[in-house]
């Protein structure tokens, strides 16, 4: 007979969360010697709102990506910091709204450094680590609420190789679990994400046991994010195209996985973690079947025995929030993916008026429940996480 499923045995791990960033993030803590450079809150008169500035140029809302529980579907948002969910941008709070959801851990993950990732890159070297330095003290405060709930990951000023391995070593000494990384750096006029120039950091990151978190969106457009969003808002506003453009955002991920297997970069770090974060799950399976056959239909097996599904299995992991149907298939890799709520998106697992979401307490419950053995389940929801991020 098989083991019962007791979801309330089970400390349920959330691996991408995000933290709205304070308006005086930068201004309280960057060397003011750097002037209106300094990214800052101002106010906006065309958008009629308080608006962060990078450099000379403009970007979102401050409170804009705090969709959680919000009125009205997107791309309408709150502006105003006051405006949104507590919970995004105050621990106390952020502790409270976990509790309701029937979250244990969060994975913390910024907004405005991880999505305008070009501006920040664009400000200056000096001025531009400072700032990913700055982030990067922050959250680890913001996590000092309570470290075993709140984890920290480390944003690495990824445009200076010898920078990035400094900054992870003392991320790891201030108490990151882990690096956010670009896996599409040629979009940013740099070498591709799985090349040897980014071997030195990945290097690093295996000898100080830190994790490789790819997340959707980081450092994906040279001009930032807000300049690609108002691009499209500008020629269409249907929400039909717009569901269509995110999961062409996310199916991203093929091409990032079949490069992590496909181009030695396992061969050349074997014992480090890849996180390929809103990957999705139902999908992988059919990937790694037709990487494997492929691999041994050219001939790629001749010199490389091990197979792509097998350097899956060995060092990467995905993440799932709202699927249902393709759950059952979790029993083939019950080891490679987490959970996750990309609280506090439009695309998580947020209730609300405008929201499809249950309590993730609730949509756990009714996915896994009779569907998932109880071995997987503790996996899914807590046991991987546990590994990838060392959690007590």
């Amino acid at each position: 007979m098989s083991e019962t499923l007791h979801l309330s045995d089970i400390r349920v791990v959330d691996i991408d969360s995000h933290v709205t960033e304070p308006p005086d993030l930068w201004t309280s803590r960057v060397a003011k010697k750097f002037g209106d450079r300094i990214p800052r809150v101002e106010w906006n008169e065309d958008a009629q709102a308080n608006c962060w500035r990078i450099g000379d140029h403009w970007s979102f809302p401050v409170g804009y990506s705090s969709h959680a529980g919000w009125k009205e579907y997107p791309p309408s948002g709150p502006s105003e910091l006051e405006d949104a969910d507590p919970a995004s941008y105050d621990p106390n709070e952020r502790i409270k709204r976990m509790d309701e959801y029937g979250i244990y851990a969060q994975v913390l993950y910024p907004n405005m450094l991880a999505f305008e990732a070009g501006r920040f890159m664009a400000l200056g070297a000096e001025e531009s680590l400072a700032c990913t330095q700055a982030y990067n003290d922050f959250i680890v405060e913001f996590a000092g609420r309570d470290l075993k709930r709140l984890i920290p990951l480390a944003m690495m000023p990824f445009w200076d190789v010898e920078a990035s391995i400094r900054e992870m070593e003392r991320a790891k000494r201030i108490g990151h679990r882990g690096i956010l990384f670009g896996n599409r750096y040629e979009l940013m006029d740099l070498p591709p994400f799985f090349t040897q120039h980014w071997d030195p950091i990945y290097a690093a990151a295996q000898d100080l046991d830190l994790s490789i978190n790819f997340h959707v969106g980081v450092a994906e457009a040279k001009d930032g994010m807000f300049a690609k969003q108002a691009e499209v808002l500008g020629s269409v506003n249907d929400p039909r195209l717009f569901a269509m453009g995110i999961l062409s955002t996310m199916l991203s991920h093929v091409g990032s996985i079949a490069s992590i297997l496909c181009t030695g970069l396992c061969d050349r770090f074997p014992r480090l973690k890849f996180v390929s974060v809103e990957s999705g799950f139902g999908y992988i399976p059919y990937l790694l079947d037709n990487l494997d056959w492929h691999w041994k239909g050219y001939g790629a097996h001749v010199k490389h025995s091990m197979l792509p599904s097998e350097y899956f299995r060995r060092q990467c992991y995905g993440s799932l929030w709202f699927e249902q149907s393709t759950l059952p298939l979790l029993e083939l890799f019950p080891d490679n993916f987490m959970f996750e709520t990309d609280f506090p998106h439009p695309t998580g697992l947020s209730p609300g008026p405008a929201s499809p979401a249950d309590l993730p307490s609730v949509h756990i419950a009714n996915g896994f429940t009779d569907v998932v053995p109880a071995d997987v389940a503790r996996k899914v929801l807590y046991e991987n996480a546990a590994n990838v991020y060392q959690l007590d």
